[in-house]
């Protein structure tokens, strides 16, 4: 994903939320005092079925549909959720707004985590991204990228796992764990739910790939593009 094909969505995300792109950046440029560049051929899953885990309840029933893909790239809590199945992550996707001492313990393990930084989450990069193991941690943003600050596309943190995995060489994707009609989440949780099934739309159509997980939604979906 370049920039430039990003930054059209990226405006509208903004538009949308209501958000800041000069909040954004600042938190881009703080995540860059505490990362270097981070090699992503680490990450290269060429032509392997990926599995984007989601964080939705439904993950602990479908944890064996993450067993059986080739590699697993997280969200967050579903993280903790595979881990008590027993099933390890490749890499955790994470704006550290829930469960940063999973992202903390697994740099230390040598894993990778993409530590997204954003304009509400300035305070959490600063408590927290010092406390990993940099060396492991992979610094992302959804305005433009600089220095060491990657944006492979994608907003929420399950669809900038996909997007991910995309940029790395994915050969199929695979989503355990998602519901784009959660009841349990607020207004604004749906809204990001709602972009995030749009993006996945978009990623696919790029892909020329069809996911599983919009199956049945996808005559509804309100294109990026």
């Amino acid at each position: 994903m370049e920039y430039d094909d990003w930054a059209p969505v990226y405006e509208a995300v903004l538009a949308d939320f209501g958000y800041d792109r000069a909040g954004d950046e600042r938190a881009r440029d703080v995540l860059a005092e505490y990362v270097e560049r981070f090699d992503t051929g680490r990450l290269d899953c060429s032509g392997e079925s990926v599995a984007i885990a989601g964080g939705a309840p439904t993950l602990a029933d479908e944890t064996d549909v993450a067993a059986a893909a080739d590699s697993v790239f997280a969200a967050s809590t579903a993280v903790d959720v595979l881990a008590e199945a027993g099933v390890d992550v490749d890499v955790m996707v994470t704006d550290l707004d829930k469960n940063p001492e999973t992202a903390r313990r697994l740099t230390e393990e040598g894993t990778p985590v993409a530590a997204h930084a954003h304009g509400d989450n300035i305070d959490a990069v600063r408590e927290h991204v010092p406390t990993f193991d940099t060396e492991h941690v992979l610094g992302t943003t959804q305005a433009e990228p600089a220095g060491p600050v990657e944006n492979f596309g994608g907003f929420t943190d399950g669809d900038r796992a996909a997007f991910l995995a995309n940029h790395v060489g994915a050969g199929s994707l695979v989503f355990p764990g998602w519901d784009f009609d959660d009841p349990d989440v607020d207004e604004e949780k749906a809204r990001k739910l709602d972009w995030a099934e749009r993006l996945l739309h978009w990623l696919e159509s790029l892909r020329d790939e069809q996911f599983d997980v919009l199956d049945g939604r996808r005559d509804a979906i309100d294109p990026v593009s």
